[in-house]
């Protein structure tokens, strides 16, 4: 850790950087308020299982919390009970606002939610191929409520492979029964079913049936990396027809944590998450970072493929095929660039208007409005003006704010908008909506997202007059 952190007091066990995540899934990320002490939440969390290590992460500068919050636990039951109990929870009673509980692994916030469960909830185990799914049911049924149990069977003969899937209904209940069932079964999280790992698994386990048996296992770290990543880092190498998305995968032969991924990768604007992978027969470091374009993606693969980290330790970038169309993506790519130069000559020289104007033969209105990768809703009428505000909006753009009449085709189109207006000379603006559900809705879809080649924050803001017994900000 860091001395941006705050760490783990009374003289107990502290993790270093290589045990953050051991056992797996056993670190929880918090948002909270700036405001949390680590006391408080120490006292909410400690009920759930013996805490190793409390960082709450602060500004490099003036120290302040920048609401954000890791608590390791030792085991991955504890964490994984946390989140279930303590997510959309207040801690105190002057707080407002709820925190909200993930594991630390997944940085993939509420539109991930369903795949993060999937992948918390489904385990793999290794079983007597007499065994039916009765009998696998049986066994597993002690650690929670099982969803349903299935065998892997042979598609010819019909007979048990010996390999199986138990889901449960929480993830603390397939911690549980990693963490205490027989070590013969050999039990780990199964990957989610949209993605075709069913032959690693069973590549897992036959190394482990080689291993009991005096041979030599198999070692393939990374079934979709070859090792030609480490033997040339040229930055103008070219394989030919080489996939492009917004993903990529990232190879180094020292093991990193998600911390320093999160920190090497957030230099490129766009990140949208990082999340490390561990391969069970070797130190090698594995991740995966996804932005929200494919252009940060692009420039992130060519900048930091070969990049030293530590110094001496070349790391390996690639893109990972995920079946986009490379076109289709850098056709988007050069839209959201035209649009946002556009809006920006507009934004700076609102003379520029009557120029666009005589270049299209049109106004700029009649321009396309909206370039982006964000599904949207089909728009809807805005809220009567005289309608009572129920729920306001902060919004802060990055490089630029975005015209008028494309924010607000933007935002009324969760419902129930009365109002979007910008604060002159700022990068900032407000949206007033007359439902709290709708602007909830416009803070999910939106936030974090970019539009037009805009990055926008979308948040719930202060009341006026929370807003009027602030300090005023000297600059």
């Amino acid at each position: 850790m860091d001395d941006s952190g705050s760490c783990a007091s009374g003289g107990g066990f502290r993790p270093g950087v290589d045990s953050l995540d051991e056992p797996p899934n056993s670190r929880i990320f918090l948002v909270i308020s700036r405001y949390t002490p680590e006391s408080v939440l120490r006292e909410r969390f400690s009920p759930f299982g013996e805490i190793q290590d409390i960082w709450v992460v602060r500004d490099k500068h003036t120290k302040e919390s920048k609401g954000i919050a890791f608590v390791k636990f030792a085991r991955s039951s504890q964490a994984c009970r946390a989140m279930e109990e303590m997510h959309g929870q207040c801690l105190s009673p002057n707080d407002t606002k709820p925190i909200k509980v993930f594991i630390a692994q997944s940085r993939s916030s509420g539109s991930h939610r369903d795949v993060e469960d999937e992948e918390l909830t489904r385990i793999f185990v290794m079983i007597p191929k007499s065994y039916t799914e009765e009998d696998l049911r049986e066994k597993f049924k002690v650690y929670g409520d099982i969803e349903y149990c299935s065998i892997i069977k042979n598609k010819v003969t019909g007979e048990s492979k010996g390999l199986g899937y138990v889901r449960y209904l929480k993830p603390s209940q397939a911690a549980q029964a990693i963490e205490n069932c027989d070590r013969s079964f050999r039990a780990i999280l199964a990957e989610p079913k949209n993605k075709t790992t069913e032959s690693s698994e069973q590549d897992y386990y036959s190394n482990m049936r080689q291993e009991a048996l005096g041979h030599e296992p198999r070692v393939n770290m990374f079934p979709f990396e070859q090792q030609s990543e480490f033997s040339n880092f040229e930055k103008n190498d070219n394989r030919g027809q080489e996939p492009i998305s917004k993903r990529l995968s990232v190879v180094s032969r020292v093991p990193f944590t998600e911390e320093q991924l999160f920190s090497i990768f957030d230099i490129v604007p766009g990140l949208e998450y990082c999340e490390v992978q561990r391969d069970p027969y070797s130190n090698y470091g594995h991740g995966v970072v996804q932005y929200f374009n494919v252009a940060s993606a692009i420039y992130a693969k060519y900048k930091l493929h070969g990049f030293q980290y530590p110094p001496g330790n070349r790391i390996g970038v690639s893109f990972i095929d995920d079946g986009s169309n490379a076109t289709d993506l850098l056709r988007k790519m050069a839209t959201q660039m035209v649009a946002a130069q556009l809006a920006s000559a507009v934004w700076n020289n609102p003379s520029q208007q009557q120029f666009l104007q005589q270049f299209g033969g049109s106004s700029v209105s009649q321009l396309p409005q909206i370039q982006t990768d964000v599904v949207l809703p089909s728009c809807k009428k805005k809220a009567p003006p005289e309608t009572p505000v129920k729920e306001r909006l902060f919004i802060v753009f990055n490089p630029h704010p975005l015209p008028l009449d494309v924010l607000e085709d933007i935002f009324c189109r969760f419902g129930n908008l009365i109002e979007v207006y910008l604060v002159s000379g700022k990068n900032v603006g407000y949206a007033k909506y007359a439902d709290r559900i709708s602007a909830n809705d416009a803070i999910t879809t939106l936030h974090g997202k970019i539009l037009n080649g805009v990055r926008l924050k979308v948040m719930l803001a202060d009341s006026p007059r929370e807003e009027s017994n602030k300090r005023q900000r000297t600059y």
